[in-house]
């Protein structure tokens, strides 16, 4: 199932901002959360100080969220929609053409990021499509992996989860 542009985006940034919560914790300054907000080219205000907490904070709401079966998804989307008075709308921003947002610019980011996530998982969830999230094949590694690739082989949950079982497959090779 191929999904829309927003919907991978909303995705993406959700997962990637869950494994930071792994040790060693990599969302602790406003530097990192600016790079963030940069990195997935989020809209509305840049976050400030105050967003740091918040945004901390509801990591582990996302992690259960991506490690849900499908039928208990469904309640974690539907109280995060409720909770935030999602209203959804069609809007155009930047190069992106129309696509959906259920909350506005204005609201806090953490609110923002949530109810994008949640919008992206009804997609998910109607489709079908939650064994598109697992946990990193890495043994010493709790990270939350979202495979959108077409034959569903992506195991790892980042470059450095990666990188690390490469290296420790070669090593074991040449000792044998």
């Amino acid at each position: 199932m191929a999904f829309t542009h927003d919907t991978v985006e909303s995705l993406e940034s959700s997962v990637f901002l869950a494994n930071t919560a792994l040790e060693p914790d990599t969302l602790t300054t406003l530097a990192d959360l600016e790079e963030f907000y940069e990195r997935f080219s989020y809209t509305g205000a840049p976050p400030t100080d105050r967003d740091l907490a918040t945004i901390r904070a509801i990591r582990p709401r996302l992690r259960d969220l991506f490690t849900a079966d499908r039928d208990s998804a469904v309640p974690l989307v539907n109280a995060i929609l409720a909770e935030q008075h999602a209203v959804p709308q069609l809007t155009r921003h930047g190069e992106t053409d129309w696509h959906i947002h259920a909350t506005t610019e204005d609201r806090p980011f953490h609110e923002r990021i949530l109810v994008e996530t949640a919008m992206a998982m009804i997609d998910v969830i109607r489709a079908d499509e939650m064994s598109r999230f697992g946990r990193c094949g890495a043994a010493d590694c709790e990270g939350v992996v979202i495979d959108l690739s077409r034959n569903r082989s992506r195991k790892y949950c980042s470059t450095t989860c990666t990188n690390r079982e490469a290296v420790a497959a070669y090593r074991s090779r040449q000792r044998a």
